[in-house]
């Protein structure tokens, strides 16, 4: 694995700020286990806990690789963890399983709720384990309410929280915000919040507490005013394709070579740079469109006119005037785009690692950046089991007599 530049990678004497913490990640897939590799690249320890046989299903989810127990999902998603086996459904994987949790600080789950305590591995049998724990739970629909044993999943959570409404064009049929699960990386974020802030709370009191997160809520959170536009007018905002309701022009435009470039005026001062632009400066006087509810009012119209101009140029050529004037612009990239661009490269959004057997991945680098401790990646997604033993015999104090027992009995 190719070690990180030396700008982007801590002293030998410098402390990440999560060293000494260490969470247990008993979670599948991606919502919950993302907020543990965002720990694990600030300096946290993360026990990736999974079943012997089959460990994470995430493990087989998406591009498959020459590695069986990883794809490229995994490879990037299950990043800074160690792998630990251990079976939930047998009662002397339970009594290991708390003694993890007597040595540990943060547990992440993601279970239908009411799985954990069917294992009986419910909050007291945790607090009474450790009651410094702190435990983020994270779920479709929450810890309560009559949705609660409903299945989760991101695309479920974008429709129901409100977001798949608003994508896609008037009067069509709603799409997919992207082919990527939003919300899942979102309840994460929010997770990893909760997280930090009970590990303050921990410090001053030594009490845990649990964090009970919705994947439906953390994208219900994303939707700015609808809710008290619906409250107080009862609007109700409907799609608006790659347009906005509050501003034009602002969306997607198609140029001469067939590429996309994404606009943003939401000013009169932007769109007077716009005019200057495309050399259509009495576009901007407030006898035509200068003024924004003008332009609101002639929304076709004023489009129109942007869709020729960029249609008659190169992307290169829009992006060249509009950025001369400093109209807000960008190229609508593609991953190969991404690969390209000169800016992603300066800051080293791409971290690159040799993995055996695999050559070169490629997967997205930390964020945010730090500048006393910025974060690290210290591996890919590992290997089943890869930690198993370490973590019996030198955290939990097993003998290796014992651990061979248990592996015979694939408890662990």
């Amino acid at each position: 694995m190719k070690p990180l530049p030396p700008s982007d990678r801590p002293s030998d004497h410098e402390q990440l700020p999560l060293s000494g913490i260490r969470v247990v990640d008993v979670g599948n897939f991606l919502a919950g286990p993302y907020a543990a590799s965002i720990m694990g690249e600030f300096g946290a320890e993360v026990l990736k806990v999974e079943h012997p046989i089959s460990g994470d299903p995430m493990r087989r989810f998406g591009t498959p690789t020459k590695r069986h127990d990883a794809t490229l999902a995994w490879l990037s998603e299950g990043r800074n963890k160690k792998s630990v086996t251990i079976d939930l459904r047998q009662k002397e994987g339970v009594q290991i399983f708390l003694k993890l949790i007597a040595k540990s600080d943060v547990l992440i789950e993601n279970f239908r709720p009411g799985t954990m305590e069917e294992w009986g591995l419910g909050w007291e049998q945790l607090r009474e384990a450790n009651p410094r724990l702190v435990v983020l739970r994270v779920s479709g629909y929450g810890q309560t309410g009559p949705y609660r044993r409903r299945s989760g999943f991101a695309h479920i959570a974008h429709a129901f929280g409100g977001l798949s409404y608003l994508a896609g064009f008037p009067g069509e049929t709603p799409v997919l915000p992207g082919t990527v699960p939003l919300g899942d990386y979102m309840s994460s974020l929010y997770g990893i919040i909760g997280v930090l802030v009970a590990l303050r709370h921990q410090e001053e009191t030594g009490r845990g507490q649990v964090i009970d997160v919705g994947i439906y809520e953390a994208v219900f959170r994303q939707l700015d005013e609808i809710a008290a536009a619906y409250g107080l007018f009862g609007k109700v905002r409907e799609r608006e394709g790659s347009g906005s309701f509050v501003a034009v022009p602002h969306g997607h435009f198609r140029t001469k070579d067939d590429k996309w470039i994404a606009i943003a005026c939401t000013t009169d001062k932007m769109f007077e740079r716009l005019a200057e632009a495309m050399e259509q400066s009495e576009l901007a006087t407030t006898g035509l469109y200068g003024d924004q509810r003008k332009r609101l009012a002639a929304r076709d119209q004023v489009n129109q006119i942007v869709i020729e101009w960029v249609g008659s140029l190169t992307r290169a050529e829009v992006l060249e005037r509009c950025l001369e004037k400093e109209v807000p612009v960008g190229k609508v990239n593609s991953i190969a785009d991404i690969f390209e661009d000169e800016h992603f490269q300066a800051r080293g959004n791409l971290a690159r690692f040799e993995e055996e057997g695999l050559g070169e991945v490629v997967v997205p680098a930390v964020v945010p950046t730090l500048s006393a401790t910025p974060g690290r990646i210290t591996n890919l997604g590992p290997p089943l089991g890869d930690a198993t033993y370490e973590v019996m015999r030198e955290l939990l104090d097993i003998t290796a007599d014992e651990i061979r027992r248990l592996r015979q009995h694939k408890i662990i």
